[in-house]
């Protein structure tokens, strides 16, 4: 009964177009995450910018709690081939955020680097998307541990890779710098209604 109820949903949702090609829809939250959860130490923890800015900047947990924040509902795609609709996420805006430092005309791509070293990246007009955050609570709670807490950049027009887990900093750059699963063989773009998985090279 779960099985046909599931399929029945999911035709529904196609038909509304909802839903990308090779999805499947779950009710679940999913917890794919290369190597260990970031330690969390509101004491020490902040997050910076740097690269073609006017002005590079750090903020301490309290005072990136102080920015005004938006809060959204979108739909998410994980490249694993799972779709999860009308997720509620709070956060602060980006195109919001990079008022407070100024971004230079020269920048070309967003470099998100977070914890133990993982990288992904993105051109910044993926990044300008009216939806896109950088996320600190998920359902009207912090997020858990497994979803990236404290923060995560939450870019939903894209495959969720890109929304990068237990975030520390934004890099604004002329280049672009393919990030751990870019250089692992995924899309470098990662539009889930292209299907763009993986890169030319095969390797899945």
């Amino acid at each position: 009964m779960d099985f046909l109820r599931r399929r029945k949903e999911e035709d529904k949702v196609k038909s509304e177009g909802r839903l990308p090609p090779g999805q499947s829809l779950t009710q679940k939250f999913p917890v794919l995450t290369y190597g260990p959860n970031a330690r969390f130490d509101p004491a020490i923890w902040d997050m910076r910018v740097f690269g073609e800015v006017d002005k590079e900047m750090r903020w301490s947990w309290d005072e990136f709690l102080a920015l005004p924040t938006v809060t959204i509902t979108c739909d998410i795609h994980c490249v694993t081939r799972w779709s999860k609709f009308d997720t509620l996420w709070e956060g602060v805006k980006f195109t919001d955020f990079i008022k407070l430092f100024g971004v230079k005309p020269t920048t070309r791509y967003v470099i998100a680097h977070c914890d133990h070293g993982y990288t992904t990246n993105l051109p910044i007009e993926a990044m300008m998307e009216d939806d896109v955050l950088l996320a600190y609570k998920y359902d009207g709670k912090f997020l858990e541990p497994d979803h990236g807490f404290p923060v995560r950049t939450l870019v939903p027009k894209r495959y969720f890779w890109k929304s990068a887990k237990f975030l520390r900093g934004l890099e604004f750059s002329t280049v672009d710098k393919p990030g751990f699963w870019e250089q692992s063989g995924y899309h470098n773009d990662g539009d889930p209604w292209k299907e763009e998985r993986y890169g030319r090279r095969g390797f899945f």
